[in-house]
């Protein structure tokens, strides 16, 4: 049997989609850092397709300093600027100025004494939740954990979060398993995500 006929079908043949499917998507993420990038990532990702956004991957780790919130929050206009003519990223004056944003409410955060992976992993108790859809017509655009999660990011000052945008990072850094049960990621990651080891306490 061709098992690359059993992987989710949202990911298609292009090579770097189905290594991204493989070897990143719905495995559980828990670095602060990994989980601010792929968080304004998928803000990035806002009217475009992934597959874009994901493209230009090295691009934007270039531009915005490997997503340092330190040297992010920063940037004045001038940086900004340059961003706008940076054919490595996308050239939106909103989106560019939304990961600045988003560097500065995760150090007020930080200030306040707060762990951004705990906030986040706080929204589905500490671990995966774990899924088993037959068909990707039974996956959601969103749920209650991201409508809520959504909703509390945005009052800490973090934009291009809205639910939709949010239920994405919570697939792609394992806080939900959507892999279809059928596919061969599913249950590696349902087996990461249930280790004894991962649990995080709640924050």
């Amino acid at each position: 049997m061709d098992r690359n006929a059993e992987r989710c079908p949202w990911c298609g043949t292009d090579p770097l989609y189905v290594a991204y499917h493989d070897k990143v998507w719905g495995r559980p993420e828990t670095d602060d850092q990994a989980l601010f990038e792929k968080l304004c990532l998928d803000g990035q990702q806002a009217g475009l397709s992934w597959i874009t956004i994901l493209r230009k991957q090295e691009g934007y780790r270039t531009a915005y300093d490997h997503f340092d919130p330190e040297k992010i929050a920063r940037y004045d206009e001038r940086k900004v600027e340059a961003l706008l003519a940076d054919p490595g990223i996308i050239r939106n004056r909103l989106k560019v100025e939304s990961i600045i944003r988003n560097a500065r409410a995760w150090l007020a955060m930080r200030d306040r004494g707060e762990s951004l992976s705990g906030f986040l992993w706080s929204f589905v108790d500490g671990r995966p939740i774990q899924n088993r859809w037959q068909s990707i017509s039974d996956v959601p655009v969103t749920t209650a954990e991201a409508e809520a999660m959504s909703k509390s990011l945005k009052q800490r000052g973090f934009n291009f979060v809205g639910p939709t945008i949010v239920y994405a990072f919570m697939q792609a850094t394992g806080m939900v398993n959507d892999h279809l049960v059928h596919c061969p990621a599913h249950q590696p990651c349902r087996e990461l995500g249930e280790a004894d080891s991962f649990f995080l306490p709640s924050h």
